[in-house]
């Protein structure tokens, strides 16, 4: 869908990254690395996004950190279109919303790290209803037409595993 809008596949890949992941700060040659691509072309479409304003910037050094800009007028229509590009807004609502007791749910995965994937790679954290949640991922999995793969964790477990936490995407929380 975005393909069609956006002629970019960097600008895609770097509003899916920013978007989908709002609190992800990256500099110019670590996205170039992750999206195999040159640094040159990661640079032209940064500084699009930042004269636009969707994107604020911050020196770590000599490194220029790029970040979404969360007060940008449309970050939650933007945000949204990018959810609903990789199906996630469909498992919020159709899988998460459901299960019971949840502290946590991460997304991770190439979804996590901003590039365009046929696979939802999910970790609960907590004790969902393991039965529903097999009964909701088949029936989510048609309605967004994506494979939904996912581990379940206790908070101590994933607590004494979660090692980067930059692959991970926290997608939901209790209130």
């Amino acid at each position: 869908m975005l393909e069609t809008l956006i002629s970019s596949k960097t600008r895609i890949r770097l509003l899916l990254k920013f978007f989908l992941n709002p609190q992800t700060g990256a500099h110019l040659r670590g996205l170039a690395e992750e999206f195999e691509e040159s640094t040159n072309s990661v640079r032209v479409e940064l500084n699009r996004l930042e004269s636009a304003g969707m994107l604020e910037t911050s020196q770590d050094g000599n490194k220029k950190i790029f970040k979404v800009n969360q007060r940008f007028p449309l970050f939650q229509e933007v945000r949204s279109i990018v959810l609903k590009q990789t199906g996630l807004d469909r498992v919020v609502e159709e899988v998460i919303e459901n299960l019971g007791d949840l502290n946590e749910v991460y997304l991770t995965g190439e979804l996590a790290q901003g590039r365009n994937s046929s696979v939802v790679s999910l970790i609960f954290i907590g004790d969902p209803d393991r039965t529903y949640l097999t009964e909701l991922v088949i029936k989510a999995e048609p309605l967004i037409n994506k494979k939904i793969q996912y581990l379940i964790y206790s908070k101590e477990e994933f607590e004494s595993i979660a090692k980067d936490p930059k692959k991970l995407l926290l997608l939901w929380h209790e209130s």
